[in-house]
């Protein structure tokens, strides 16, 4: 804590966990051993799709220190593996997806089919190479841009519709397809499992998760135990992105193991199955349509999506729903169908469907930007709405007009050049180019617990998971806020499930919905501070709640601050040794539902292309957000900035490579799978309009992660054709589909 002259309390922007994370001191999920500690490593298939007819496991079991090695035909029986409800018992639900170690089936290439268990990892890795599987291969099918060709492929679709599409009578169309193949989430810490039987019942579980609730309610339904049986503890998360919103089959595998040889067992997956076994953003296939009239209004918009899902398991995202709120448009049609193919579950992936759906519209809509020869910013505003066409209600609040003002001004639009391809700057094309991003702006049920001692100390906690964005930063700022006491002696506990719940970090909602927990904790504190004052301190026995407040660790007459008794006097004045409560904060109010909350972003892009071998450099980002309250706004700019190199990433490097006539992901490590470098991330001026959404919550914040990266992409692919007028609509874009002929090595 810090004061200005006018003695007004202000606070360091500093992560309150950066100190640990940086010399080590912070530990995640692999690096903690208990004492007997077992290893275990899959062996994976090596075909796509069939079952596996024997496994000669003789001579793996013989190797040294190899404890077992469980598969199909030995693998103990898990309650929420029995298909047939009618046979499971009350508490216990079916495993969601793929049933590791179950039955002889293949379902994609990569599939654990085994797991060897050994008294250390070199032994375990030892053992792999003489596990011996016999398959009966079936054929399968893994290429997505040859299967969604075949209308009977697909599954049946979602359709909207709202107004009549083809009644209009437009100026200007613009109709394009686009693709985007599939991303994987490549976080820094690998997937990790340690599970423990505490007792025949009991189970102690570290899991590499963004929600340990959810984990602990997940393998309670499945193994059929009490949820308070379980325990849950994510300390650290080492980036996820969305991989880790769900427990994949290191989960059940690692309890199952444990179990079954009777000590505590550790999963780490390899940094290559790391590509197959945890999700990835499905590829996908979209065509818009867009008309307007001559002014630039749109008349109508309709857009189609397909992404895969595997063959045993649906999974579905909003690819096609920006389309139907964003801009101001009476007609509108949307359709989104599934693909299943012979590979594992997709899973969402930051700014699930939302980047991928806005990387067609916002590329469309600069296209039609052209065809009108009106600014792609100047359009934009022409269809601005503050009302969600969708649902008719208010947006609790929308200040893109804004980022379009900071964000031209900043990156210099002015400059920009009206004829694509007519810029250059020392023999590079020169090209500016910008998108929007969006993403809804929710408020769930958190509780939290607060703990404030007669040493004027605060601990706050909730069973929430940090996985890079700041969580405990931010939630130590708002009770340091509410409270008006410094960060120094505040403590956000988390990453453990026997805490009070709270929700999975995903969709941006965390600051939303914990902060306001925390912030509803932290005033009752100041309640029952003030309560305290008044009946023990007499010159405060006279005074009504409202005439007090709880300052600078005091509580003190608002109209005479001289009349005051710190916190720490307050308590052993009433031989209190803590307040101790838990608060818990529903969802949303009635008034609050009464407006739509997203939050929105716009990305602008200044790029150069090499006119002779078509290489780009992206020279200067702008990126901007409306998100509401920032509350901290050093860790929010790094949220906007890992959008920037996801961004970049998908708009120019990132695709994962199948061989079709295996099924086998021939690039699943960095050095195949090109993810942006330090050198391809230019100055980056990351900015926030700060304003706070008080019709979204108390504290009138809402979430950055997802817009960060949303719109990033289109960002780049029309900042290359106004570079180059060349239109790149299948990502990610490379010299080859720019025109330029590359000499291969």
């Amino acid at each position: 804590m810090n004061t200005n002259k006018n003695n007004t309390i202000f606070w360091e922007d500093e992560r309150v966990d950066g100190v640990d994370k940086v010399t080590g001191k912070a530990r995640y999920t692999a690096e903690h051993n208990l004492p007997n500690l077992a290893y275990a490593v899959f062996v994976t298939s090596t075909i796509a799709k069939g079952s596996i007819k024997e496994m000669d496991v003789t001579k793996a079991l013989a190797m040294p220190g190899v404890l077992d090695i469980i598969y199909y035909a030995n693998c103990p029986a898990v309650p929420g593996y029995n298909p047939n409800a009618a046979e499971r018992p009350k508490n216990v639900t079916e495993w969601r997806g793929h049933k590791v170690l179950y039955d002889n089936k293949v379902r994609f290439f990569g599939q654990p089919i085994a797991l060897i268990v050994a008294d250390s990892l070199e032994n375990a890795n030892a053992a792999i190479r003489f596990v011996k599987p016999t398959y009966e291969s079936e054929a399968f099918e893994t290429n997505f841009d040859k299967a969604r060709l075949v209308p009977a492929n697909l599954k049946a679709p979602i359709q909207y519709k709202r107004g009549n599409v083809s009644s209009v009578t437009p100026a200007a169309t613009v109709e394009a397809e686009y693709t985007i193949p599939i991303e994987v989430h490549s976080p820094m810490e690998l997937q990790a499992t340690i599970a423990y039987w505490e007792a025949e019942d009991k189970l102690l579980l570290y899991d590499k998760t963004q929600g340990p609730k959810s984990t602990q309610g997940t393998v309670a339904r499945t193994f059929g135990l009490p949820e308070k049986n379980v325990r849950v503890i994510a300390e650290n998360v080492g980036g996820a992105f969305g991989s880790s919103l769900r427990s994949w089959s290191n989960v059940p595998a690692a309890c199952i193991a444990a179990k079954k040889v009777n000590r505590p067992v550790k999963i780490v997956l390899t940094r290559p199955q790391m590509f197959s076994l945890i999700g990835y953003r499905p590829q996908s296939w979209q065509k818009v349509n867009i008309t307007a009239d001559a002014a630039g209004n749109f008349l109508s918009i309709n857009h189609e999506a397909i992404s895969n899902t595997s063959r045993y398991e649906d999974f579905r995202e909003g690819i096609v729903d920006v389309s139907k709120f964003l801009y101001a448009c009476e007609n509108v049609t949307t359709k989104y169908n599934l693909l299943p193919l012979d590979l594992s579950t997709p899973i969402w992936m930051r700014g699930p469907g939302e980047a991928t759906g806005c990387f067609a519209l916002e590329s469309a809509i600069d296209d039609l930007a052209y065809k009108l020869k009106m600014d792609p910013i100047a359009l934009r505003i022409k269809n601005f709405t503050a009302i969600n066409p969708e649902n008719k209600l208010p947006f609790s609040d929308n200040n893109l007009k804004a980022c379009y003002e900071y964000g031209t001004n900043k990156i210099g639009w002015k400059n920009r050049p009206s004829v694509p391809g007519s810029l250059k700057e020392n023999g590079w094309l020169i090209g500016y180019g910008m998108a929007v991003g969006v993403f809804g702006a929710g408020k769930g049920s958190a509780s939290v617990r607060a703990v404030l001692s007669n040493e004027g100390k605060l601990i706050l906690e909730c069973a929430v998971s940090d996985m890079g964005p700041g969580t405990t930063t931010a939630m130590t700022k708002i009770a340091a806020e509410t409270m008006q006491m410094p960060i120094a002696k505040i403590k956000f506990k988390l990453g453990d499930s026997d805490l009070p719940p709270g929700p999975s970090q995903g969709g941006s909602g965390t600051t939303s919905t914990v902060g306001s927990a925390v912030n509803l904790a932290c005033k009752t504190l100041q309640q029952k501070l003030i309560a305290l004052a008044i009946q023990f301190v007499p010159a405060m026995s006279g005074f009504t709640a409202e005439a007090l407040e709880v300052k600078n660790e005091m509580v003190l007459l608002k109209t005479d601050a001289s009349k005051n008794i710190d916190i720490v006097g307050l308590l052993k004045l009433a031989n209190q040794d803590k307040i101790d409560l838990t608060i818990n904060s529903t969802g949303k109010t009635p008034e609050q539902l009464k407006f739509t909350s997203n939050s929105f972003s716009a990305h602008f892009v200044k790029l150069a292309v090499n006119a002779k071998d078509g290489k780009i450099k992206v020279l200067e980002v702008v990126t901007t957000g409306d998100a509401g309250k920032i509350i901290s706004p050093k860790t929010a700019r790094s949220q906007m900035l890992g959008g920037v190199v996801g961004g970049i990433g998908m708009a120019l490097s990132e695709k994962l490579e199948i061989d079709h006539t295996t099924g086998q992901i021939t690039n699943a490590s960095f050095a195949g799978y090109q993810v942006p470098l330090h050198s391809h991330i230019p100055n980056t001026d990351a900015w926030f309009v700060n304003k706070p959404d008080l019709n979204m919550n108390d504290i009138g914040a809402k979430g950055i992660g997802e817009i960060a990266l949303i719109g990033f992409a289109a960002a780049i692919t029309n900042a290359v054709y106004n570079a180059t007028g060349k239109r790149v609509n299948h990502l990610p874009i490379t010299p080859e589909k720019l025109g330029f002929k590359v000499a291969k090595a």
